[in-house]
């Protein structure tokens, strides 16, 4: 009986593996992020086989797959830096331990270059003061994680600068003030709102547990979430307003969270019909920011060329594929200390991943990424977007300054 749990098993990571498609820079994160999704495409593909579906939740990289530093999103088994579709869009189901935040950044622009002293004097009255939206208190994250304030100078050499603003800012930021639970709904993160944690169901998989909602519950949360991206989407402007006064709005997409029942956004941005939209790509501090115009992606042709095609056909998922339409939001976590994983242990329920260094020939072994170092990739990205033709650069922004509040 144990040798047919062990052969099933490695059957099922098997074929999450080959769920797996990559347009990363294939560096030390993308193989973390590659490693450890192997197993929360596993458990997904454990859950839908026992309620009797089909086995075929996918994950599509961006150029910049990487690490998760949450820690439970990563001990789920996911990564950060692509698309995850599975199922019928339509169909209420909805895997919440991919922790959907709705995170996203906002680009505004600005008629003058602000002086940083009285944006800090600003701040100061800010958080004195207490502010609303429909009736909720702001929490101030931008100075948590990754959350930040820039501010550019538009680069008048490049593309066609008379198109943007002189000086822009960007604004990155979700919503804590949501992921308990509030009059407004059930509360985002299941492991920080207990009525959110009732509402799941749990199916112990041989990769560890797995939480979803389905039915009622599945669309109770689904309308809960559109109100809070729109509710994020305005809290960055509303943000915006108190910080620099008049602006215009560039753009505001989110990168994290759900586009339906069956597609989720992992640290990537969702494109539309509407060829005038534009999405940020924010590399590291002290490297330029891009403003992206989108392409409709994957071309069948695309799919051909990077060698997916028949991989996908066989597995019944070139849809998801041939509907990708995503770029990513930015360079992604860099780990210059791993080269990639040689293998992954699994001790006590626990996931430890054994690392080529990239300097020595010793190993690294460990299994909370967010303790390790990290930095952030830069132009690779850039370079990645043109060359798979996801996006064309609109302009390019050079950093003044940086906000931590």
């Amino acid at each position: 009986m144990q040798k047919s749990i062990l052969q099933d098993r490695e059957e099922i990571l098997k074929n999450s593996k080959k769920h797996y498609f990559s347009l990363g820079v294939d560096d030390g994160a993308a193989s973390l992020c590659k490693n450890n999704f192997q197993y929360g495409l596993a458990k997904m593909h454990y859950v839908q086989n026992q309620l009797g579906g089909v086995s075929d939740a996918t994950f599509i990289s961006t150029p910049d797959e990487t690490i998760s530093r949450n820690r439970k999103r990563w001990e789920s088994g996911y990564g950060y830096g692509g698309k995850l579709t599975y199922g019928d869009k339509k169909d209420p189901f909805i895997f919440i331990d991919t922790k959907p935040n709705a995170c996203g950044m906002l680009v505004g622009g600005l008629d003058k270059l602000p002086k940083p002293d009285e944006i800090i004097k600003q701040i100061n009255t800010i958080i004195t003061q207490d502010s609303y939206i429909d009736d909720i208190k702001l929490q101030w994250d931008f100075k948590k994680g990754n959350h930040f304030i820039d501010v550019f100078q538009t680069d008048q050499e490049f593309g066609d600068p008379s198109k943007f603003p002189k000086y822009m800012f960007v604004i990155h930021g979700s919503v804590p003030e949501l992921r308990n639970e509030t009059s407004k709904g059930p509360g985002l993160y299941y492991d920080s709102s207990k009525t959110l944690y009732d509402m799941c169901n749990k199916i112990e998989t041989p990769f560890g547990p797995s939480y979803y909602l389905d039915g009622t519950n599945a669309r109770e949360y689904f309308e809960f979430f559109k109100y809070a991206k729109k509710f994020a989407a305005e809290k960055r402007e509303k943000v915006a307003e108190l910080l620099f006064g008049k602006f215009d709005v560039i753009s505001n997409p989110m990168h994290q969270g759900l586009l339906s029942y069956g597609e989720i956004l992992l640290g990537a941005q969702h494109i539309t019909d509407d060829s005038r939209k534009l999405f940020p790509v924010a590399l590291r501090s002290d490297l330029p920011l891009y403003i992206v115009s989108a392409l409709p992606n994957l071309s069948d042709e695309q799919i051909d060329d990077l060698g997916f095609e028949n991989r996908a056909k066989k597995l019944g998922v070139l849809p998801h594929l041939q509907n990708l339409n995503v770029l990513p939001h930015g360079g992604g976590y860099a780990l210059p200390h791993i080269n990639c994983v040689k293998k992954v242990l699994e001790i006590d329920g626990e996931r430890f991943f054994v690392c080529e260094q990239e300097m020595e020939d010793g190993i690294t072994i460990f299994s909370d990424v967010a303790e390790t170092q990290f930095l952030y990739r830069g132009k690779k990205i850039i370079n990645k977007i043109e060359s798979l033709s996801l996006g064309t650069i609109e302009a390019k922004l050079h950093p003044k300054f940086v906000l931590k509040i």
